[in-house]
């Protein structure tokens, strides 16, 4: 799962840290990505990476690292810094590999303190795409690969603040036939495709920022009573669009391991998660009910409104990497569109 969150563009402006210590044993292959190009900053491990030992490997991971600029670091204590930043909260750190081996230590400590933090950035921009396009491509199976002609039965829209391809993957999956339209898209740019439902993704950044241009955009699609699906910062965007607020969270929630209850069936999910903000409940209108809650901390991970089509989590159902518990929402998001169409 190592290449799969090296390339979620969730992960913009970040340095991820990996509590595993065999990572890059297996390399790297050109399906494991979820962006063309990956966002994050850098990458910190335990042991040094060894030669690729699986047979799907097309190249070695510090190879492929190095493809896309992205600096590491191995030897460090991953989980002494793992329970560092759950203690003290995520800090700012710099990678610096100089040619001549001269540290600059005072510069190096003045650009990691120097560094704004997410707070205030929008980063949906930054890694959108930049025109829309067609995606059909359904999931990944062993000795088959991706399947090429799933059914497809509903017209999504897409809106890309830094969507994971596994979750257009999921949609196409599931019967969608996406179209994936850029971050800024208006409302009447999305509504002029004609949808039958519309998606919000996942993205990087801090949501009050993305929601200045995104907000009008997801109230217009609700006003035209399309029915609505957000993940992550697309969970954010709707809860901001239906009234809510947003808080940035002491301890962001990293990785794939995080139990969450859904209080419309009282089960538990084992969910991959990935965020640093949180919608705040008490902010929520009374059209708004939460529907999932984080086990950990009690914090907010799924909403829905009850006047409307429209519903949204916090986590990534679409297990890349991570469990699969969650793979119904895509298909609770069809049976939204199908009862809609229906009436």
């Amino acid at each position: 799962g190592y290449q799969e969150t090296l390339t979620d563009p969730s992960y913009a402006g970040q340095i991820i840290t990996f509590t595993f210590p065999h990572i890059g044993n297996v390399g790297a292959n050109q399906e494991d990505l979820e962006s063309i190009t990956p966002a994050a900053r850098g990458l910190v491990v335990k042991l040094d990476v060894t030669e690729p030992a699986n047979y799907r490997a097309t190249k070695h991971l510090d190879a492929w690292l190095k493809s896309f600029g992205i600096p590491g670091i191995a030897g460090v204590d991953t989980r002494a810094l793992t329970a560092r930043i759950r203690d003290g909260g995520a800090p700012n750190g710099v990678l610096s590999f100089p040619a001549d081996g001269r540290f600059d230590i005072p510069a190096l400590k003045a650009a990691a303190a120097g560094w704004p933090g997410l707070e205030g950035m929008d980063l949906a921009k930054e890694v959108t795409c930049r025109q829309s396009y067609g995606w059909s491509e359904g999931l990944w199976s062993w000795g088959q690969g991706y399947d090429l002609t799933p059914a497809r039965k509903h017209k999504v829209v897409a809106v890309d603040f830094g969507a994971k391809r596994n979750i257009l993957r999921c949609l196409a999956d599931a019967g969608c036939d996406v179209t994936v339209l850029p971050a800024e898209a208006t409302a009447e740019q999305i509504l002029a495709q004609n949808p039958d439902g519309v998606f919000l993704s996942n993205g990087p950044g801090d949501p009050a920022a993305t929601g200045v241009y995104a907000v009008p955009a997801i109230q217009g699609v609700l006003d035209a009573g399309k029915p609505v699906f957000g993940i992550c910062l697309g969970h954010q965007l709707l809860a901001l669009a239906l009234g809510g607020k947003t808080f940035k969270l002491e301890r962001g929630h990293r990785g794939a391991n995080q139990p969450v209850k859904d209080l419309t069936t009282g089960r538990v999910e084992i969910t991959s998660q990935n965020h640093g903000f949180a919608v705040d409940d008490k902010s929520l209108p009374a059209n708004v009910t939460v529907t999932h809650v984080s086990l950990f901390d009690g914090s907010n991970e799924g909403i829905a409104a009850t006047d409307r089509p429209a519903f949204s989590v916090q986590y990534h159902p679409e297990a890349s990497p991570g469990p699969s518990d969650s793979h119904y929402l895509f298909h609770r998001f069809v049976e939204m569109i199908e009862k809609h169409k229906a009436a």
